[in-house]
């Protein structure tokens, strides 16, 4: 049974509010003894929500470093990108200095370069030191298992020789992503997964089951919020 503390919700409203007061609390608590907080945040509908609940704690935002947990290839601005949910809900309103934020360079990606992924990896160590250590990872569950865009059946899984990688084709777009080992040595890292076609997934991923990739991240210092749809699998 994985040691991940487990906070189930009414609904997805509910389970992005309580993630977003935690992720405020880690932060205002980090700041006290260090001078930034570095936080990789992740796409899709649920974190638009826990970002707009971010906006509303009062936070030291200058003092905030934003990366990517991962990307899709596609040209700046493209519906696609993940990019645009982070730069809508905290840099166009204002709160994070658009310098604080470090996009996944992914516009100028060759069909077989790895020449982007390894200058954001150079790019974490140049603000976070060797080997980079995040304060604080924000993942999501797929309904097939993946986090990041960590995918199963699929070799990058397994890479311990970097921290950021370039994968094959995946739901029509080749993407880049945080490796394992960076998305396990954070200091923190939280969940967000709701909908009833989650919970499988997160079944297995409280389960501790090391053969979907959500399963390989570490529970230690890990907190995952749910609603009750995706918790319903949980006994």
């Amino acid at each position: 049974m994985s040691s991940a503390r487990l906070q189930v919700c009414l609904d997805p409203a509910a389970t992005a509010a309580a993630a977003a007061s935690y992720i405020a609390t880690a932060i205002t608590e980090r700041l006290r003894v260090a001078a930034n907080f570095s936080v990789a945040l992740s796409g899709g509908t649920t974190p638009k929500l826990m970002l707009a609940r971010l906006t509303d704690e009062s936070l030291e935002w200058d003092r905030l470093q934003v990366f990517q947990v991962d990307e899709r290839v596609a040209p700046a601005g493209d519906p696609a990108r993940n990019l645009n949910l982070i730069k809508d809900a905290v840099v166009t309103p204002g709160f994070l200095p658009v310098e604080n934020l470090h996009p996944m360079p992914v516009e100028a990606i060759s069909a077989h370069s790895d020449a982007a992924a390894d200058r954001y990896a150079q790019s974490l160590c140049q603000r976070l030191n060797t080997p980079p250590i995040l304060d604080l990872v924000h993942l999501g569950l797929g309904d097939d298992g993946h986090t990041a865009s960590l995918i199963p059946g699929r070799p990058e899984i397994d890479r311990e020789d970097c921290d950021v990688l370039l994968t094959d084709l995946y739901q029509g777009h080749r993407r880049m992503t945080l490796s394992l080992p960076i998305l396990n040595r954070a200091r923190h890292r939280v969940w967000l997964v709701t909908g009833a076609n989650k919970a499988a997934m997160l079944a297995r991923l409280y389960a501790g089951d090391q053969s979907i990739p959500a399963g390989r991240l570490s529970s230690a210092k890990t907190v995952i919020f749910a609603d009750t749809a995706a918790a319903a699998g949980l006994t």
